[in-house]
């Protein structure tokens, strides 16, 4: 990385600073994070232009789990692939998951939930809940190009509601990552998106199967163009999205950061996307700004097709 807002390690060994990943604040500005076991956490934000150059370490580690303000390291620091998008070794992820909202472990939860449909591309839009104090923020981490809140009210009848919506609307609760980076190829402008989400959200509110203890809330879409930074001039053209290996250099320039992927514009003029929920879990050093990506480069997955609409008879 390039600036002392970054835990810089020596060029050989390990300091005990990794990547923790990206994390999505309010006010919308993505960081990275940093975690040492005895100096905690730190964090460098991804604003556009800034240059971002490191080289990664021998090993790639499990990250842990993290709840709420406290983390917990793994207890075998257990070894992760070098590409693989969870940055947690089986035991940590079944920790983590055994209290969570999305594995229903958590029916008592007293906290107030918002129901969402969220617009990701041309025919792409799914369902989901989030904690009304995240104010929004779960929809930048799933880099969510626009979306409405549906309704209020406790996590059961948010839950019911997103069951309702899969089944009386066939609305997905998941969109393949390959759809979501190829609709930020070619953005439709806004209005085109509130338009497609304001007529599901239409069809959702007058169904009579939502719970009673849901606030339906009227049709309001936000935009994060300029939350993504997708509002500013980029060069067309595909761009590559880089694989992580031990001791790879990755550097270059952030244009735009959207969700879990960072594009960079490199050296050499190439477009990259660098995925960092790959990068969490690795030792990074400093590596020069003007350095050369040597970090294997594959072109990104084509997008799927849209499901069709299901037939009524």
């Amino acid at each position: 990385m390039t600036d002392d807002r970054v835990p810089r390690e020596p060029r050989s060994g390990d300091s005990g600073w990794r990547c923790a990943g990206l994390r999505w604040g309010l006010p919308a500005e993505p960081a990275l994070l940093w975690r040492h076991p005895e100096r905690g956490e730190r964090a460098s934000a991804l604003s556009p232009g800034r240059p971002i150059a490191f080289t990664t370490g021998a090993a790639r580690r499990c990250a842990g789990v993290r709840r709420g303000d406290r983390h917990t390291a793994c207890p075998t620091a257990a070894a992760i692939p070098p590409t693989a998008v969870s940055a947690q070794c089986p035991e940590c992820a079944r920790l983590d998951r055994s209290y969570s909202v999305a594995a229903d472990t958590r029916a008592d939860d007293p906290r107030p939930y918002d129901v969402y449909l969220a617009w990701f591309g041309p025919g792409w839009i799914k369902v989901g809940i989030t904690a009304t104090e995240r104010e929004g923020a779960r929809l930048l981490e799933q880099a969510a190009l626009s979306y409405v809140l549906l309704g209020r009210g406790p996590l059961m009848a948010a839950r019911r509601a997103e069951s309702v919506l899969g089944a009386a609307l066939a609305v997905p609760d998941r969109i393949p990552y390959a759809a979501k980076r190829a609709a930020r190829e070619a953005v439709p402008p806004p209005p085109e998106r509130a338009a497609e989400l304001a007529e599901l959200h239409a069809r959702a509110r007058a169904l009579t199967a939502l719970p009673e203890s849901l606030q339906v809330l009227p049709c309001a879409p936000v935009h994060h163009d300029a939350a993504f930074a997708l509002d500013r001039p980029r060069p067309p053209g595909p761009a590559g999205l880089v694989q992580l290996a031990p001791h790879a250099t990755v550097a270059g320039t952030v244009e735009a950061v959207a969700g879990p992927d960072v594009s960079l514009r490199d050296a050499d003029g190439r477009a990259l996307i660098l995925d960092t929920r790959q990068l969490a879990g690795w030792p990074l050093t400093t590596a020069d700004p003007s350095a050369p990506t040597t970090a294997p480069v594959r072109p990104t997955e084509p997008p799927p097709s849209p499901p069709a609409p299901e037939p009524l008879f």
